[in-house]
């Protein structure tokens, strides 16, 4: 029996990936939260791996904090950058199959188009800088290795953009959100599905991988199909992202092309909309 690592067992990712793990029993899994596979300290990480030798390692964990990473850049470095360097080569000296997840933080949002896996990189923040560091260093210390990039990660686990509009929309009578962030949200079920859908392919083909739900939205019009979905009356604002102003850059513009993950691994990518519905059910 195959035995699957999964980092950042408590966040959103890998918290979905434990619900989906009772699909594959076929597999060990090692839910692995920071006391069981240290991200920020390198020589306890290396014992921690070796400690638990998984053939397949789902690296879901990072450092999140994008505002904070501005003025944390050595930890975030050490976490995104680092911790991935390491986990790569174990993955190579070991034999094991490694995902990695990264991130649209990696452009710097100056696109107009759908982004390729082979569009230019240019992070405009420390987490997006730190996120590129770790997929260079991972992809050269394990070509074999497999990086799944991703933005706007939501699920009934953690918190997240769904969960707060949720609140603020019963609290409030008006909100106002950025309408003038592009790109597309992910509903992190249908991510570890997509993972999980690789890992069960039978052929393993390296490289770069883009994931997202369907669809080119705004942070505003994201907000509007909760508002819709949740039947709220509060009056959502549109207002750009100058009048909200935050420690680190966003991207103007995000959205990934995902047409390469569905024709290599027939992976099955659902519009936003149809997602959402389903969060929203284990939500209310």
């Amino acid at each position: 029996m195959k035995k699957i690592l999964v980092t950042g067992a408590t966040g959103q990712l890998g918290s979905e990936l434990k619900v989906l793990s009772r699909t594959y029993s076929q597999f060990e899994w090692i839910f692995a939260d920071r006391t069981k596979v240290s991200l920020d300290d390198l020589e306890v990480l290396q014992n921690q791996l070796e400690a638990i030798h998984p053939n397949i390692i789902l690296n879901c964990g990072a450092y999140t904090a994008v505002d904070k990473a501005e003025t944390e850049q050595e930890l975030a470095d050490i976490v995104n950058h680092l911790a991935v360097v390491l986990i790569a080569q174990y993955a190579k000296d070991n034999s094991a199959k490694l995902i990695h997840i990264s991130t649209d933080y990696v452009f710097d949002g100056t696109s107009s188009v759908a982004l390729t896996e082979e569009a230019k990189t240019q992070p405009v923040n420390v987490y997006g800088a730190s996120k590129r560091a770790g997929e260079l260093a991972c992809l050269e210390a394990n070509p074999d290795a497999i990086i799944i990039r991703t933005s706007w990660v939501y699920s009934s686990f953690g918190n997240n953009f769904v969960k707060t509009m949720q609140r603020l929309m019963q609290e409030r009578q008006s909100i106002s959100v950025v309408n003038d962030q592009i790109g597309s949200p992910t509903y992190a079920a249908d991510l570890a599905q997509a993972m999980m859908t690789i890992v069960t392919a039978p052929e393993w083909i390296p490289g770069i991988y883009n994931y997202s739900n369907e669809g080119e939205i705004s942070w505003y019009e994201f907000a509007l199909a909760i508002k819709e979905i949740g039947g709220y009356t509060c009056e959502v604002n549109g207002i750009p992202s100058s009048a909200y102003p935050t420690p680190a850059k966003r991207p103007a513009f995000s959205l990934l092309d995902k047409s390469k993950i569905k024709r290599v691994y027939g992976v099955s990518v659902p519009d936003y909309t149809e997602s959402l519905k389903k969060c929203f059910e284990l939500l209310t």
